[in-house]
Order: C-alpha cells, then structure tokens, then sequence
C-alpha cells in the first residue's frame, strides 16, 4: 500500500473520527500501531500471579507484545470510548443484591460490534484495498495504553481509563487497521493527584498500590471469573455485590459529573438492578438461559451466578432467605451447595441449624461436607 499524503492523512482520519461520532460513539482517537508502553508492567503483573485464574492472559502473553497479533499489517489503532452509565443505582434491600452498572442492560459486545463495524463500513468506499479488524475486548490488545496513546485519557490509580468528561463509566473498542493515518497527541497527564479515594474504598483491599491490582481479591473478579468457591476472607468484602463491583468508581471524583447515556440499547433492564436474589435458586439451567441470555449476567453462568447470590445472603443475615437457601443444598451443582452452607452459618438460629445438620448426614461431596461443618459451628455460635 502507497503512504499517503499528510492532508490525505489528514483528511480520511477526520472522515473516521466523523462517522465514529454518528454511530454513537462519545470520544475517538487515533494512534500508531506500536508495542503497547506498558507491556513491561503488564508482564510484571502477570509474573506477581495477580490475573489468578484468568489464565488465558498468560496463554497470550506474547500477543500482547505487538497489535499485529491482532491484524497482520497493521499500521493505525482508532480508539473509541461509548457511555454506558444509564442512570445512578437503586439501594439494593435486604434479599437483592447489586450488579455493576455496564451489566444492567444488553451484552455490549455485539452492541459495539456492530457500531465500529459501521464506521469501518462507512470508510470502505474510499478505502477499498484497506485491511481493518474491530476488537471489543476479547483479543490480545492492552485497549487502556493504547486509550491513552491516542489522547482518551489517563490510566487512573484503580486501573481504569478515566477521562476527565467521561469519567470511567464507558466501554472502550478498538479499530484496527493497515492504512496510515493522522494520530493524535497521547495523553500525558495524571489528573488523579494524591487522591486515595478508590485505593482506600475497595471494601476487599485488592489494590496492592496505586496503579497495581491485584485480580484475586476483586469483587469483580471473584464474582464473574473466579470459578471455585470465593475465599472464605473474602465473601464478607463482596457485601451486596452480586456481579461485578462499582466501588472504585463510584467514590472517584471524576465520576461525580459523567454524563448519562443517552443510548437506548444501554436502557437498564427492570429485573436486573438490583437483582432478586432468593429467587434464582428455583430456577434451573434452562430458566436461568432464557433469562440471562444476552446479558452480561451470563458470563458467570447459573452456578457462578447462585454462589454469588448466596454470599450476598449470608451478609445480609437474611432469615428469610433460608427457604431459598435450603434449597441451594439440594442443588446439583457443589459450588451452589458450599456456599449456601456458608450463608447458612452466617444466618445462624434453630432453622438454619436443623437444615445444615440434616445436609451433614447427605452430603455426598467432601469440599461441601467441609463448608457445611464450619457453617454448623458458626450457627451453634450464635
């Protein structure tokens, strides 16, 4: 492919930045197609075991060196960042538990998809021999460094993008293509100063240091990727939080003005936030796919979903909750089974009691047994 001129440059990255606006996206940058700044840190990161289980970062380590992993040629990364904070949270209430904003309505990544598409599609008929592949955050792509490469903003101390219009609460995707554009001016700046507000606010101290996140002891983390049953130190932390966690985000100053969404496709769906918790445990794989099929809920799956539901439980010492409960013990699923027993214990009283005893004399698996016979101990305490 010829390099074209600078004023052509110049001109076909305005038509980008042009059509990236009418499909809706709120900020556009574009950037070179280079090794990633931080692609050291990210090593480190993953050296130090803070990705816990989300093994697939380390597979694609390497990928992560160069974006020609992702499109072979590839000479130019349009940035594009879209609003989903759609409006503020209701109080969740005891037997309701809390779900992350960006997960209130429908799956964002075919949503995005199918703007950037747009805009690539849009650029096709003067372009024709251009080569271009979109990314919503599932290839091997450090989307924050190159945000901030192309001038969207800064990567702030609870290791998100925030922009000082935006804030944090938008979905970021990537453009990637082998044509030779006009790139913006990085971000240079670190507004985030000496506030500690994010750092100091996550309720499970997953911040090791500013900048520095520790995946294994965060909300979101335990409640979406994490497989296994989360760590007993850890459920208290968890809270109300249900899928995902808002807390760093929420307390940050530059949240305090971001701008409502004004997308429908991002409207929060009714049943969603907050999310009816004793009421998942009568609903089996089949009910739990037509309800959250499409949503962001699904990624946990029933059984994730079920154990989060019953950490929130047991925080919240909701006695009437043991029904639904009770019935988590019978559940087929042994992640759903220990953590009802835990809630269980947390809950305490002669209900709770005689139904932890009775699964005691069933209870075929030897990891649930376990759970069952501390959460026993903790009831007998109360």
């Amino acid at each position: 492919m010829t390099h074209p001129s600078a004023t052509a440059r110049l001109g076909l990255s305005e038509q980008i930045k042009q059509a990236a606006r009418r499909a809706g996206f709120a900020q556009v940058g574009i950037c070179a197609a280079v090794r990633p700044g931080g692609i050291e840190r990210f090593a480190e990161w993953l050296a130090a075991g803070y990705a816990g289980e989300m093994n697939y970062l380390s597979r694609r380590a390497a990928a992560y060196e160069h974006p020609s992993h992702v499109l072979d040629g590839v000479r130019s990364l349009v940035m594009l960042a879209l609003p989903y904070q759609a409006s503020a949270p209701q109080v969740a209430g005891q037997g309701r538990g809390r779900v992350s904003r960006y997960a209130w309505g429908t799956d964002y990544h075919d949503l995005i998809r199918q703007r950037v598409e747009r805009v690539a599609n849009e650029i096709a008929p003067v372009t024709p021999d251009a080569r271009w592949r979109c990314v919503v955050d599932t290839a091997p792509l450090l989307e924050r460094e190159f945000a901030q490469l192309a001038g969207l903003g800064w990567i702030g101390k609870n290791t998100l993008l925030l922009n000082r219009g935006l804030g944090s609460y938008f979905f970021l995707a990537a453009l990637l293509t082998d044509l030779e554009l006009e790139y913006d001016e990085p971000w240079a700046s670190d507004y985030c100063g000496t506030c500690r507000a994010c750092l100091d606010a996550c309720p499970t101290g997953a911040f090791v240091a500013p900048y520095v996140l520790d995946a294994r002891r965060c909300i979101s983390y335990l409640t979406i990727e994490l497989r296994g049953p989360v760590p007993s130190d850890l459920r208290p932390g968890m809270g109300d939080w249900v899928f995902g966690c808002d807390v760093c985000q929420e307390v940050c100053p530059w949240n305090q003005h971001a701008p409502l969404s004004i997308d429908s496709n991002l409207a929060p769906r009714a049943d969603l936030d907050p999310l009816d918790l004793t009421e998942l445990f009568s609903q089996d794989e089949q009910a739990f796919r037509q309800r959250f099929r499409g949503s962001p809920i699904w990624r946990a799956k029933r059984r994730g979903l079920l154990r989060n539901a019953a950490v929130v439980l047991g925080n919240q010492k909701l006695g009437s909750a043991i029904g639904a409960l009770t019935l988590g013990l019978d559940d087929p699923e042994a992640l759903v089974r220990g953590a009802c027993a835990w809630a269980l214990g947390r809950i305490g009283g002669d209900a709770a009691q005689a139904v932890l005893e009775r699964r005691c004399e069933t209870e075929p698996d030897s990891v649930v047994l376990a759970e069952l016979r501390a959460a026993l101990a903790e009831a007998l305490m109360d």
